[in-house]
């Protein structure tokens, strides 16, 4: 007997609930379309609301010489010129106007003392560019586009798992999945679909991503036809907790050092004045975070293998109020008060550049009817992210995606055709491991996978490493084929893994294939054998594709930049 499912139909379904994702649901209904948002948890729970320290934009309100230039400069050079140029110009030009629109709808940042929203200085950034609710911002985005959402006639499933895109030839028309209580089936039908899942950080051991970053939204888009970007490029932010065990990774905003925290070896040096004298502590992330893994590689590194990240020499007032979740966070799970004594912080997989290779003006995917937004999409951010650029990516790409998803599907008259045959694929595919009778356990195979990704595909890479991670990847992938499951389908958290260790193990390969290929130190991509930057290499991207024979990873070469781009370039490298 075929089990049945229920079904929902929407002109556009928006996979995930955080920043980008309501964002560009706001925009779609706005623009009159039917819109359903599913997310994998709670609505409000999404990971943005780990990003803390701010969102970047040139409002000019503490630096007046601040501009759209020069933040398109930063950004581009941030993520050394692999980036997609028109994003990057797209982002930096109608960020301000994001963070406004945030302010008419409630949001409410930090002021100046005449004010205006108050901007704090952050890795990589010329200026002081990131406007802030305290080390809060990412709560208070959430916050103010949740209410805004509510009120914008959507429709929200929460606690539903998506699993696989339907396709009517070649075009996206619905995706299928369950809820996660009771492992019901149910089909979303849409003429166009937004993935906005964010990244895949659980497939590393020591990780700031929560549960979610499995890579669901990316592996689905990439299984059904679309193109993968820069997967290689994986950001180590250079400050998580390093001390209790348990919250090893937890991040520990940027905000500490853009509010005047120093990184301190345990010889009590300020290490990073060698290896940027002018940044300093806001370097990089990727330069910040090779520092603190080559003092401790040599020998001069903290108690439990990290550096020492000191503010207590400000006021205790002062970062109390600047820095309140901080002091909190540090007060209750290491029982440190950073008011008097330094945090112990260490590089933590925090952020991927790479996803599903979009259109700038529109998120379109290489699928037609399917779009991308946040961190599920590649190019803004080339080989490293800047800090506070992400929670303003997710506005204003959010925004574009939405209103270009809802024209596309007002513009398709026709209606789609669901094929049983890829539902009864999937159904298969997700019963399987009840009734596989095999001997892998899904809890142990994530952590083999981990283990696999940390050790061969870390901070610092060379090729016999990584291709030994390779064949432990297909490896592991093949064992994923008989992975047991007991129980029934209701509130079975093993049967939820074994799902997410097939997507997280797709990534994996693309993530290690595209690392061997890329024979060069660029961005968050450091190469112990190739450590200098090959000049052919930075005027190519790498592509994933899914092809009869399995995964291929192809060179893409980066289109000419405009001359006024070049010559913005060229004025704001100071």
């Amino acid at each position: 007997m075929i089990e049945s499912y229920e079904t929902h139909e929407h002109d556009v379904l928006i996979i995930g609930a955080g920043g980008a994702g309501l964002r560009a649901a706001i925009a779609a209904s706005e623009a009159g379309a039917s819109v359903g948002v599913v997310c994998k948890s709670l609505l409000g729970k999404a990971h943005t609301v780990m990003a803390e320290g701010g969102m970047a934009a040139s409002l000019g309100n503490v630096d007046p010489a601040d501009s759209w230039k020069m933040h398109f400069g930063d950004t581009m050079r941030g993520g050394q010129m692999i980036n997609n140029w028109r994003m990057v110009e797209l982002f930096a030009k109608e960020a301000p106007d994001r963070v406004f629109e945030l302010e008419r709808w409630g949001a409410l940042f930090d002021r100046t003392d005449d004010g205006r929203i108050m901007q704090r200085a952050f890795g990589a950034h010329s200026y002081r560019r990131l406007a802030h609710v305290g080390d809060r911002t990412g709560l208070e985005l959430i916050r103010t586009l949740q209410d805004k959402g509510v009120h914008s006639d959507i429709d929200v499933y929460m606690e539903c798992t998506l699993t696989r895109l339907i396709l009517d030839g070649e075009r996206v028309c619905g995706a299928f999945g369950y809820w996660r209580e009771d492992g019901r089936f149910v089909l979303f039908r849409a003429r166009a679909i937004i993935v906005a899942t964010g990244g895949w950080g659980r497939m590393y051991k020591v990780t700031s991503n929560s549960w979610e970053g499995t890579g669901d939204g990316i592996a689905m888009a990439y299984e059904a036809g679309a193109e993968l970007r820069d997967t290689e490029m994986v950001q180590f932010h250079p400050t998580g907790m390093v001390w209790p065990p348990g919250v090893r990774g937890l991040l520990v905003t940027e905000g500490v050092r853009g509010e005047g925290g120093i990184l301190k070896n345990s010889k009590d040096e300020r290490f990073m004045l060698r290896y940027d004298p002018k940044k300093k502590d806001l370097s990089s992330r990727d330069v910040v975070a090779r520092a603190i893994y080559r003092e401790v590689q040599e020998g001069r590194g903290s108690e439990h293998g990290g550096a020492y990240l000191d503010i207590s020499h400000k006021p205790a007032d002062f970062v109390r109020h600047k820095l309140p979740s901080m002091y909190e966070q540090f007060i209750k799970l290491a029982d440190i008060d950073i008011t008097k004594e330094p945090m112990e912080v260490a590089p933590t997989v925090h952020y991927a550049m790479g996803g599903i290779q979009v259109e700038a003006e529109t998120g379109a995917s290489t699928v037609p009817g399917l779009f991308a937004a946040g961190e599920a999409a590649a190019g803004l951010h080339g080989a490293n992210r800047l800090g506070g650029n992400s929670l303003t990516d997710l506005v204003v790409f959010g925004r574009r995606t939405g209103e270009a998803a809802a024209a596309y599907a007002d513009r398709l008259h026709t209606h789609l055709a669901i094929d049983e045959h890829q539902i009864q694929c999937e159904k298969e595919l997700l019963l399987r491991p009840f009734e596989s009778g095999g001997r892998e356990n899904a809890y142990l195979l994530h952590q083999e996978l981990q283990d696999v990704m940390s050790t061969h595909v870390g901070i610092a890479r060379e090729e016999s490493d990584m291709q030994e991670g390779l064949q432990k990847v297909l490896d592991l992938q093949e064992r994923a084929r008989d992975i047991d499951v007991q129980g029934s389908r209701m509130f079975n958290p093993g049967w939820h893994t074994a799902r997410d260790d097939l997507f997280m193990l797709t990534l994996a390969e693309a993530v290690v294939r595209a690392a061997i290929l890329r024979k060069e130190s660029r961005g968050a991509h450091f190469r112990i054998d190739y450590p200098d930057k090959d000049e052919h290499l930075g005027r190519v991207n790498f592509i994933a594709c899914k092809t009869d024979s399995g995964m291929e990873i192809k060179p893409q070469p980066i289109p000419p930049m405009p001359s006024e781009l070049a010559q913005v370039i060229e004025e704001t490298n100071s």
